[in-house]
């Protein structure tokens, strides 16, 4: 016999076709995200970018952890996010929400996220070393030519694949933590969505660097601000791109 209320279907993963100008606004539904409560959203700003300093300062270790906990702080801010779309009262607390719930979803998007950069790395490195010595090899101006491609393709590479990388990871954390999918499922309907969705994720990209030069102007002082409406930014994404229940 059904139980009532019939619980949802699980989310499948399902996104829609968007336009390229959503892009803009992303941004201004980040803005107004931010605009609830500065105050909190700066303060989780000066948080998240403490640890990722402190993390910096460790030799391998902290950059690895670095990749380890990204999915964990950005469930966080992408669920303070949807309080403060709902009109719920944030706290700064809420930037560690990904530790309280859905944790070990999130914490195999970062095992995925930091192996993968670990083997891109690896990658790009034999690539860039294996040219190096096979133009010094030569000692010749063709060797010089083979050491300057053998940058050229490393740097294609790193460009190319974690570009990839990063499609999978972009909505994973929010699939986990707002439609409950698996961590394999949600890094495949994060890649399918932003390869569905190729040219809008381009201008939003763009948007992005021009939004961090002038960030980066007041002695980086912007990100204070820049960081909670990226997050904004893609919660709203998020919102704009997935079918959910």
């Amino acid at each position: 016999m059904e139980q009532f209320p019939i619980p949802a279907p699980p989310h499948d993963g399902a996104s829609r076709l968007l336009q390229p100008g959503s892009a803009f606004d992303w941004f201004r539904q980040g803005w107004a995200i931010f605009a609830v409560n500065p105050a909190v959203w700066i303060a989780m700003m000066v948080i998240v970018i403490v640890i990722y300093v402190g993390l910096a300062v460790i030799p391998v270790i902290g950059y690895l952890a670095a990749y380890l906990l990204t999915p964990l702080l950005a469930a966080g801010m992408l669920l303070a996010c949807r309080k403060a779309a709902i009109g719920e009262s944030l706290e700064i607390g809420d930037l560690f929400s990904g530790f309280r719930r859905d944790t070990g979803a999130l914490m195999t998007l970062g095992v995925f996220y930091m192996l993968a950069m670990l083997l891109l790395f690896v990658l790009v490195f034999l690539l860039l070393g294996g040219g190096i010595a096979g133009g010094l090899a030569l000692a010749n101006p063709l060797g010089a030519g083979i050491a300057l491609g053998g940058i050229a393709v490393a740097g294609f590479v790193w460009l190319l694949l974690s570009l990839l990388i990063v499609m999978a990871v972009w909505f994973a954390p929010a699939l986990v933590v707002f439609s409950h999918m698996p961590a394999a499922a949600a890094l495949k309907a994060s890649f399918h969505a932003c390869m569905k969705n190729l040219v809008s994720f381009l201008v939003y990209g763009l948007l992005t660097m021009v939004l961090c030069f002038f960030a980066a102007l007041p002695l980086g002082l912007g990100f204070l601000v820049l960081g909670p409406v990226l997050a904004g930014s893609v919660y709203a994404s998020y919102r704009d791109t997935f079918i959910t229940a």
